[in-house]
Parts: structure tokens; sequence; C-alpha cells
């Protein structure tokens, strides 16, 4: 088996979602975890971040939403095999 062989096939990501999407990945080690698992993402980390990946001040608001949507899914995602 090679890495080919479990790698995720790609996905287009709108121009619109690119600053989102780099900042979700990049949180990507800042999930809480709970006894049952994952509950959530470490907010207080998010400003560090967004400076990080030049997000703009002005849209601070509109990429944290754009994350929590992405959060809300892989949230979805990684309960799905608990039921």
């Amino acid at each position: 088996m090679t890495v080919s062989d479990v790698a995720p096939a790609d996905v287009e990501v709108w121009p619109d979602n690119e600053k989102a999407l780099d900042v979700f990945v990049q949180m990507s080690t800042q999930w809480r975890v709970g006894m049952n698992g994952p509950v959530g993402l470490d907010y207080s980390v998010l400003p560090f971040v967004m400076r990080m990946q030049r997000v703009p001040r002005s849209e601070h608001p509109e990429v944290f939403e754009s994350v929590r949507v992405m959060e809300h899914a892989a949230m979805d995602e990684m309960s799905e095999g608990e039921a």
C-alpha cells in the first residue's frame, strides 16, 4: 500500500472560500477533546491563526463564520461512527 492508495481525491475550492479553508486547516491541531471525543475547536487560538494567515481584520467575522460551518461539518463526520 502506498500514500496514493489512501490519499483523498482533489477537491475544488472556490476562491471566496480559500482563506477560511486555510484557517480551518491551520486550526487542525486545536480541537478540544472531552471524554466522548472532539467537542469543537479552541477559538482562543483563532485570532493568532488569522493573523498568521494574513486575513484582513475586516474579513475576520466572515472567515470565523465559515470556519464554524466547517467545524460543524467535521463534527458531524467524526460522530457518524459513534451512532
